[in-house]
């Protein structure tokens, strides 16, 4: 079997373990170590080549920045951070139609902005939000799909672990990316809080509004987010305006998170050895993970596979922009069976090289940007799609009473919103390099 055979038989295999239930960093280090040996046919040098390998990823610098933001997560829950910001936004939204499961989604955008994952963010505002919206008389499959999409939000609003990860495959500016996200995050908000509104006008009499408050109160509510505010602008102003390296930046999220609860009453010994031990296992799951796909990548790597498939794309001539449609469709394809977190691993260092040579019509900075948002909204997706949405299991772990086939219908309007919006996005760039493009201007 040839080098070229042999790295596409691979990526079946790898598969079949991940549909075995095996762990996807072992089914990635068990192929790459297997197929690497294959390829170099000395058991000392691929040993030797998985010491370097292993040393090399690690004494990368940059990827301290994940264990950071993943504490500054855990504080931020600890907080009570999220509880006032579903209140401050059902202060504004929850006398509208829908509104109590918009004023979730409001709530989810903003403790995303502080916490950078969609685990967290999901199961932290889930447990705030459900008992509100079931309260209130909402249909199960509204609460748990407007919660779960909802989540998706933590990747996608900076600071995010995933787009540091992806900043670091593609080496692109961790700062640039934090601020080309923030405009289509928003617009993921805007576009689950137009689903729900679409919803309540087929279905007008599906649930109860709460009262109007009065602006005094609203005013109130929203004074009890600026710590918020206060961190999201610390972190994000202090990484674009070069008052902090982005690992800099992380730490004082996290100092800044630590107070926050530590203020808040909410931090105590327990809490913060719990903090600290479940960062630790979710650091030492995600670079286990990272370390398998750098193995699988390697061999790929020996085999020349991907220079060898960018050079036939390029051959063939096909248009760049029919291009970006089946990269973006395998990786919707790929969401409903991968977590996001490996298919970035496992895709990007293979996908990028071969996309960032086509003609998108801008300079290679800004298209590694706008891929970068593009790819993270369609793994987004991958996390509220069946088989293997994560949010999905968690939210429905939290509305025990809510059967699963529920939770996907309750979605189906949220990755509708999500497909229009990757479609915008990619027919007008200018959307996401905007912001971009003005901070640069003002520097």
């Amino acid at each position: 079997m040839s080098n070229i055979e042999l790295a596409i038989w691979s990526f079946p295999v790898l598969l079949v373990l991940v549909f075995l239930r095996m762990p996807i960093a072992l089914a990635m280090i068990g192929v790459g170590v297997t197929g690497t040996y294959l390829v170099i046919g000395n058991s000392m040098m691929t040993l030797n080549q998985l010491k370097t390998l292993t040393y090399g990823t690690f004494s990368n610098y940059s990827f301290s920045i994940i264990p950071l933001f993943l504490l500054m997560g855990q504080f931020a829950t600890l907080s009570g951070m999220s509880a006032a910001l579903f209140k401050a936004a059902e202060s504004f939204l929850g006398h509208r139609k829908g509104g109590v499961a918009m004023s979730a989604v409001g709530a989810c955008a903003g403790f995303g902005a502080i916490c950078g994952s969609s685990l967290a963010t999901a199961a932290t505002m889930g447990q705030v939000a459900l008992p509100e919206l079931k309260r209130y008389g909402y249909p199960d499959s509204l609460s748990t799909g407007a919660l779960a999409a909802g989540g998706t939000l933590g990747i996608l609003i900076p600071p995010s672990v995933i787009l540091v990860i992806y900043a670091i495959l593609a080496e692109q500016n961790i700062a640039k990316l934090f601020v080309a996200a923030l405009i289509p995050g928003i617009l993921a908000a805007l576009g689950y809080m137009l689903a729900i509104s679409i919803w309540m006008r087929v279905r007008p009499n599906a649930a109860a509004v709460s009262p109007r408050v009065p602006w005094p109160e609203r005013l109130v509510t929203l004074g009890k987010i600026w710590p918020v505010i206060a961190i999201f602008v610390a972190v994000v102003g202090g990484i674009y305006g070069g008052i902090f390296t982005p690992t800099e930046a992380a730490a004082v999220g996290a100092a800044g998170t630590f107070l926050v609860a530590l203020l808040s009453g909410e931090m105590n010994m327990p809490r913060l050895s719990e903090a600290v031990l479940s960062t630790a296992a979710s650091t030492a799951m995600i670079f286990l993970i990272i370390l398998g796909a750098g193995i699988y990548n390697n061999f790929l790597s020996l085999t020349q596979i991907p220079q060898i498939t960018s050079a036939w794309v390029g051959d063939q001539g096909y248009s760049p922009w029919f291009i970006l449609t089946i990269v973006l469709l395998m990786y919707l394809l790929f969401g409903c069976v991968m977590d996001s977190l490996s298919m970035v691993l496992l895709t990007v260092p293979i996908i990028f090289p071969i996309m960032s040579v086509l003609d998108f019509g801008m300079s290679y900075n800004d298209f590694g940007l706008w891929f970068g948002i593009l790819v993270l909204i369609v793994v987004e997706v991958g996390l509220i799609t069946p088989p293997v949405g994560l949010n999905l299991f968690i939210i429905n772990s939290m509305a025990k009473d809510t059967p699963i086939s529920a939770t996907y219908r309750g979605v189906l309007p949220f990755v509708i919103t999500d497909i229009i919006r990757v479609v915008i996005l990619a027919c007008f760039p200018a959307i996401t390099l905007w912001l971009v493009w003005v901070v640069d201007a003002l520097k």
